[in-house]
């Protein structure tokens, strides 16, 4: 029997012999001891699994395909693309025995061998060997301190430490191609799938995705929310997918209307229609110019603050009154509102100005003024509640406002 046949046989048996150990009982040292050796053997299984794969084309021929990899894909029920990234790293460890014998070690961390490899072969091609085998083995170094993350930066400028004199030029032909063709694959798709939901994809240069995040996280901040708007409808605390998702909303609905850009001279602007009737109504419901429908209190709400322009019809569907883009509050008023009201007037929210919006008491919808004796701040989990006709909203004496779930 082949040795690799051999080794594959003492894993398999190994592995049975433990399969009913519960880890769970582990002590703590030994837990540690197991994941780093369970890692370092899972790096050296890698190494050897992508080498064997890169040695057979003959097994792609004899079943008339490719390479290797397209038939361990469907022997092994793997996706192409994992296996396709095995064979591409067996090649890579057979062009660099250094890699190779350091992930076949187990000192080395499989991603991290890909990222070495890809920095070095992508070295311009005036670069000698002897500066490649230098900046091969420097980081090969760094992989004792630093993540497959960490070095895919640093290998992108290794020539700053190997050949500086020409580091800093392939750079920033690095960074050009870089950006191209990150500018060249921009692309956004939004799907709405006819339950109330709507379902989005994006590829962006990396600096607008970071630009995007910090504005989300700024938003998503648990020191502007309330510890009930941090937990979910079953009292658990939100994940952070959920609070940059609810960050994400907040980011759309409260866009400038004097910024959203002009088309055939008109705002892109959302325009909610709706009978008389309707909007007055504690249930009801109004439809969006694209054929979708959201609730009268959601319609409401947004009036508040963001740019929706709304249709009222009359009995024979005429047009009674098309309004402006909802009136915002200006920057003075929401710094006049700010320091009046201190933060969200619901009582018992601790919210503060900043992470408020700025409600209409007397709704501008209905014709209410954009002035601070009509104006006051809620956060967002009250301004929601504000325009739910499942509560009933009380304005007290001091200003504040409580709800009371109608009955």
């Amino acid at each position: 029997m082949h040795p690799i046949i051999e080794c594959a046989a003492d894993l398999r048996g190994a592995l049975k012999d433990v399969a009913s150990v519960e880890p769970a009982f582990m002590a703590t040292e030994d837990k540690q001891a197991a994941l780093v050796a369970l890692t370092e053997v899972r790096s050296q299984l890698d190494a050897l699994s992508a080498r064997l794969l890169a040695a057979s084309d003959d097994v792609g021929e004899l079943h008339g395909l490719r390479d290797a990899a397209a038939w361990l894909a469907v022997e092994t029920r793997t996706t192409r693309r994992e296996t396709r990234r095995e064979l591409a790293l067996g090649r890579a460890l057979d062009q660099h025995s250094s890699i190779a014998a350091a992930l076949m070690s187990g000192e080395l961390r499989t991603e991290q061998a890909r990222v070495i490899a890809e920095a070095v072969d992508a070295l311009p091609a005036e670069v000698d060997s002897d500066t490649r085998d230098r900046a091969e083995s420097v980081l090969l170094e760094l992989s004792h301190r630093h993540d497959a993350r960490d070095l895919k930066q640093i290998g992108k400028r290794i020539l700053d430490a190997v050949a500086p004199e020409m580091g800093e030029s392939h750079e920033a032909d690095a960074l050009e191609k870089e950006e191209a063709r990150a500018a060249a694959g921009v692309e956004l798709t939004l799907h709405d799938d006819g339950e109330g939901r709507c379902h989005g994809r994006f590829t962006v240069p990396s600096h607008v995705g970071a630009m995007l995040k910090r504005h989300l996280l700024a938003l998503a901040n648990p020191a502007r929310h309330t510890e009930a708007e941090l937990r979910d409808e079953s009292g658990e605390w939100k994940s952070l997918r959920r609070r940059l998702g609810e960050a994400f909303m907040e980011y759309v609905e409260r866009y400038p209307v004097k910024a959203t850009p002009q088309t055939a001279g008109v705002s892109a602007t959302v325009v909610v229609t709706m009978t008389l009737e309707q909007l007055l109504a504690a249930q009801a419901t109004a439809m969006l110019d694209d054929g979708s429908r959201m609730s009268a209190g959601q319609a409401r709400r947004l009036a508040c603050e963001a740019g929706i322009i709304p249709v009222v019809l009359g009995s024979t569907s005429q047009p009674l009154d098309i309004g402006r883009a909802a009136r915002l509050y200006t920057k003075a008023q929401r710094v006049a509102l700010g320091l009046r009201d201190g933060g969200c007037t619901a009582r018992g929210c601790e919210t503060s100005a900043s992470g408020c919006h700025a409600h209409h008491d007397d709704p501008w919808s209905r014709g209410g003024l954009t002035d601070l004796a009509n104006g006051r701040l809620l956060c967002p989990r009250h301004h929601r509640l504000a325009h739910d006709s499942h509560y009933a909203m009380t304005v007290h004496a001091d200003n504040t406002v409580t709800y009371v779930l109608r009955t």
